[in-house]
């Protein structure tokens, strides 16, 4: 096998990409754009065919890379999400364009994106996580979308030559709820984009603040995400409301709950995190400026106390990679992916325990000795995880699958 797999390597692969994620807002659109990026940047001598339906972004437009657009009704990004269902005719019409070119193997970075492809070419899909598996109610609330997704990933599952998942803490609940041999999945870690860097200048740090509507003078906790039920924001206020009445280091500490309040078309709970801040007494302290875009969200991590992933679930926890690549430690949910990817960098705590996340939260805002060590470790952590390594050992992936 490794003689066939060097002899093909010689001559170069014909690699099919579905690259319509790649214009996702969310955590699965930074890994396209990563993960795929970095196998365009260095792509061995292998060819790429990339299949999308919009305008390739410039990134695309290589001379080992061909560009596949097709013409859709409705774009994936806005289809392919919790309560959308896409066309019949829109994934009848990316299978049609698979079908008539020659590949060796044929990538989807996302299960999300998925639709059926000539048989005889082996594919690797990457499964993020199984949340939706594992929180259904939370994730999928509405019964057609459930529907859909349990069809797809189904369907998908049963066409995949191979799975690969983005950590090993994704790959063990992939496993447990998707009922997929452990053999059959391969976990490539994630990366923070290169633009995530440590920010000290001081106007770039008040300009970001300003841009946002948060306070000059207080230290922030910070979230970014999806403001969805499973990422137990809830949770989060809760244990900042304890911290605060506990903890009187935690006068001047105040929470950032950055991220789009209409889901990017996935399930929100935005009104309940606002009541519940309301309730705690919290209102002025608990702030949601919305989507942040990443001209300022390095500043903004910079900027950061700490940044906190409370997910009762994450695939990989990209905000947390992030974060730590800008110097700034992390407190998460204990023995998950996040826990997994930023190791020495971070505190944990029991998502479903409000005192635990407390006390998570006032030992960073009163414990300088712990503080200054969490952030000695982010950046050395932060090394150990790039996109061109990721990127290399998908190639590897896909060289060992291929026909």
């Amino acid at each position: 096998g490794e003689r066939l797999r060097r002899m093909a390597v010689g001559k170069g692969l014909t690699i099919g990409v579905d690259a319509t994620t790649w214009w996702n807002k969310r955590g699965f659109g930074r890994f396209t754009r990563g993960q795929l990026g970095a196998m365009l940047a260095e792509p061995r001598n292998h060819r790429f065919i990339l299949f999308v339906d919009q305008e390739p972004d410039e990134e695309m437009i290589r001379p080992h890379v061909e560009v596949v657009r097709v013409e859709t009704s409705v774009k994936v990004t806005e289809s392919a999400v919790a309560n959308g269902s896409r066309k019949l005719g829109d994934l009848l019409a990316f299978r049609r364009a698979t079908f008539g070119r020659p590949m060796d193997i044929f990538w989807f970075p996302a299960v999300y994106s998925w639709y059926p492809i000539n048989r005889n070419v082996p594919s690797v899909i990457t499964f993020h996580d199984a949340i939706a598996e594992r929180f259904t109610g939370l994730v999928l609330p509405q019964l057609r979308g459930r529907l859909f997704w349990h069809l797809k990933t189904w369907l998908a599952k049963r066409s995949a030559l191979h799975i690969a998942s983005v950590s090993d803490a994704a790959r063990d609940e992939i496993v447990r709820y998707l009922h997929i041999p452990k053999e059959k999945i391969t976990a490539i870690l994630e990366a923070a984009d290169a633009r995530f860097q440590r920010v000290d200048d001081p106007r770039q740090l008040q300009a970001a603040r300003e841009q946002l509507g948060l306070p000059l003078d207080r230290r922030l906790i910070v979230f970014v995400g999806g403001l969805a039920p499973h990422k137990n924001l809830a949770g989060l206020i809760r244990g900042f409301a304890a911290a605060v009445s506990e903890t009187p280091a935690m006068d001047d500490v105040d929470l950032v709950l950055a991220g789009d309040p209409k889901g990017d078309g996935f399930h929100s709970n935005v009104e309940e995190l606002h009541a519940l801040a309301r309730s705690a007494g919290l209102s002025s302290r608990v702030h949601f400026p919305g989507f942040v875009p990443d001209t300022i969200l390095p500043a903004l991590y910079s900027d950061a106390l700490t940044v906190a992933m409370p997910a009762f679930s994450e695939g990989f926890g990209l905000p947390a990679a992030e974060a730590i690549a800008c110097g700034t430690p992390v407190i998460a949910t204990a023995g998950g992916a996040v826990a997994e990817v930023v190791a020495g960098a971070g505190l944990f705590f029991d998502p479903h325990n409000a005192a635990d996340i407390a006390r998570a939260i006032g030992l960073i805002a009163s414990d300088k000795a712990t503080l200054t060590l969490l952030k000695e470790n982010c950046l050395p952590r932060s090394a150990e995880l790039s996109w061109a390594r990721s990127g290399s050992q998908m190639h590897d992936l896909l060289e060992a699958c291929a026909r």
